[in-house]
């Protein structure tokens, strides 16, 4: 009996390894297409962008993430909106002081190169190309009753791109850093690909110890949940997005109803990408080093309050799942290490042959995080961590403090 049980984890991996859409290969899951390459053929007018930005207090980090958009590459028009979603620590301020710092160095440039072919004409034209501000800032109405706060943000920044008459919508978070050349990257993926939706995982922080220890880990996680190539592959129902950064066309919002068809989903960008796919749309979820998160988690409790967020709506708020899931991480995460123990030769030699194809699986993430390799290693600790955060979720859903975000229960159970 003891055999087959230290057989079951070795089993497992395997099957992670070489059945689960090679989730774990980080270099495949990079976006192939190359900004600034024109591999689609467009013809007609270029493309007409807008993102939407919801935000609550993201003073520290607002103003990086609206300057590194206006500083966007690509051939096409980008309008920025951010709604200021009840924020009391400055936000809209912040934000709109970096549009402006971003349109007067604009400007400027713009004077300086017309003055370069000495034209007149050129210096007056530019100023005037660039006196049309590119930031709409929204004060948020009131959150809607069964709405979630980032949803019902999203929505009043998705009516008002609507005059705009976007070709695409960017979803972005107000505390992500994105390279001049991110936009051109996803807008060359979208259309290569002929792709409704197109997603990538920004690089999270790593700076602190606990980030260093376990972010790398929930990056794999979600990628083992959401396999980026059985994502985009149509005969496969699997469907991920990341929310930090989603690139959609409005006929595809509009395909399934807007997001008012997902108002109460906590996982939004997971939800969306469920709903896309649904609907006929195509995806791409992806890694990328072309946008970072600014947000820091300084501590292992801040980092396990952001799982213990959307844990336990993850399993769709069953106690039952919660128990299978406690016992399946147990048997392919902490019983390896524990076979080491017994002293059986062959209970020993199984745990530390799924042990090893284990850290085999994780090493790619954490060296693309640039880490320590030995932590690959301590995968089972992790893990542990990761199931004392999943229950931690439930609990929170049943004292109805679900989904807890800057004051907002937004899952609070019944």
């Amino acid at each position: 009996m003891l055999h087959l049980l230290a057989a079951l984890p070795l089993l497992i991996w395997m099957y992670l390894l070489t059945a689960r859409g090679g989730f774990w290969r980080v270099s495949r899951q990079m976006n192939p297409w190359a900004a600034g390459t024109d591999r689609t053929g467009r013809a007609g007018p270029l493309p007409r962008v807008v993102a939407v930005i919801p935000a609550r207090n993201e003073a520290a980090s607002i103003g990086t993430t609206v300057s590194s958009l206006l500083r966007q590459r690509f051939a096409g028009s980008l309008r920025v909106i951010v709604v200021d979603d009840g924020s009391t620590d400055g936000t809209a301020a912040a934000a709109r002081a970096a549009a402006q710092t971003a349109d007067a160095a604009d400007a400027a440039h713009a004077v300086d190169s017309a003055y370069a072919v000495d034209s007149a004409c050129a210096v007056a034209s530019a100023c005037a190309a660039d006196s049309a501000p590119r930031l709409t800032l929204i004060h948020g109405a009131p959150l809607a009753p069964g709405w979630t706060g980032k949803l019902w943000a999203l929505q009043q920044g998705v009516e008002a791109a609507q005059a705009l008459a976007p070709d695409y919508l960017l979803f972005t978070d107000a505390d992500i850093e994105h390279e001049p050349d991110c936009l051109a990257g996803l807008i060359a993926n979208a259309e290569a690909g002929r792709r409704d939706l197109v997603s990538y995982m920004v690089r999270l922080s790593v700076d602190t110890a606990a980030e260093r220890c376990l972010i790398p880990a929930f990056v794999f996680f979600f990628l083992k949940l959401y396999p980026p190539r059985w994502t985009a592959s149509p005969r496969s129902s699997t469907a991920g997005a990341a929310g930090g950064c989603i690139l959609i066309r409005p006929q595809a919002l509009h395909r399934i109803g807007g997001l008012t068809a997902l108002r109460a989903q906590i996982i939004d960008d997971c939800a969306l990408a469920r709903a896309v796919k649904d609907s006929g749309g195509r995806l791409w979820l992806g890694l990328t080093r072309r946008a970072r998160s600014l947000r820091r988690y300084g501590s292992f409790g801040q980092i396990g309050d952001m799982i213990s967020r959307t844990a336990f709506s993850q399993l769709r708020h069953s106690y039952g799942l919660l128990a299978a899931t406690l016992l399946g991480l147990a048997v392919t995460y902490l019983l390896p290490p524990l076979l080491l123990l017994t002293h059986d030769p062959v209970a020993v030699a199984l745990g530390l042959a799924a042990w090893i194809l284990m850290s085999a699986c994780y090493l790619p993430m954490v060296l693309f995080y640039d880490v320590c390799a030995a932590w690959s290693l301590c995968l089972p600790a992790i893990a542990a961590f990761y199931a004392g955060a999943t229950v931690h979720s439930a609990v929170r859903y049943a004292l109805g403090r679900g989904g807890l975000w800057k004051g907002r229960a937004q899952d609070p159970g019944t």
